[in-house]
């Protein structure tokens, strides 16, 4: 079985970055032309070209085929998130089973070393503008990797569905999808579970609950 949990925006404080030729911090949003000025980071979309000619997102798979010792210290994608969840599931699924669905990256595996970034699919009246990824914004967004037969549990809100559907659209097994709400997301292929009421990071309960085999 594989575990998809959607991403969330509190990361590590000593979460790497990825570098520009010239040394700068590039820190991945949505909207870079939005961000606020006079900081010292460079801003860009995960698939912008970089300053030596390839796509940043190009750029981190080349490093994380050969990453070396690490020299910018990313941490592998169970361990960028500050909720304990994450390092639960990784210890129960394995981290060979546990995937992340990001909104900048889309669905990596739990050991792919990930840079610093915030984007994010929610409206929440707190999220400034410049995070937000628009639901129809095309990403080059990584998938799951194609002939997998295994069953797919996702953890996940409401406006994460549609991009989990369609990263995973190639798998063969069961895809079960939690939600909470009393109306049924669209989430066409899936086996629809329903959590109850909806409530701030019911998510990350629903999987702890997993995790203890009491859902």
């Amino acid at each position: 079985m594989i575990v998809v949990i959607q991403c969330a925006a509190r990361k590590q404080d000593n979460a790497g970055h990825l570098r520009t030729i010239h040394g700068r911090n590039v820190m991945f949003v949505a909207q870079p032309k939005d961000a606020p000025a006079g900081r010292s980071e460079v801003y860009a979309r995960p698939d912008d070209t970089s300053d030596t000619g390839q796509s940043w997102r190009t750029l981190l798979q080349e490093y994380n085929a050969a990453p070396g010792d690490n020299p910018l210290g990313l941490l592998p994608a169970w361990q960028l998130y500050k909720n304990p969840t994450y390092k639960l599931l990784a210890e129960h699924c394995g981290r060979d089973r546990f995937y992340i669905l990001s909104a900048g990256w889309g669905l990596i595996r739990a050991d792919f070393l990930t840079p610093k970034y915030d984007i994010t699919f929610s409206r929440a009246r707190n999220v400034e503008p410049f995070k937000r990824r628009g639901r129809q914004e095309n990403y080059a967004d990584f998938k799951l990797p194609s002939g997998t037969t295994e069953s797919i549990v996702f953890f996940g809100g409401r406006a994460y569905i549609p991009l989990f559907c369609k990263l995973t659209a190639n798998a063969t097994g069961d895809r079960i999808v939690f939600y909470a709400g009393r109306a049924e997301p669209d989430a066409p292929g899936c086996t629809l579970q329903s959590f109850g009421a909806p409530f701030t990071n019911w998510h990350y309960q629903c999987a702890r609950k997993f995790v203890a085999g009491n859902l």
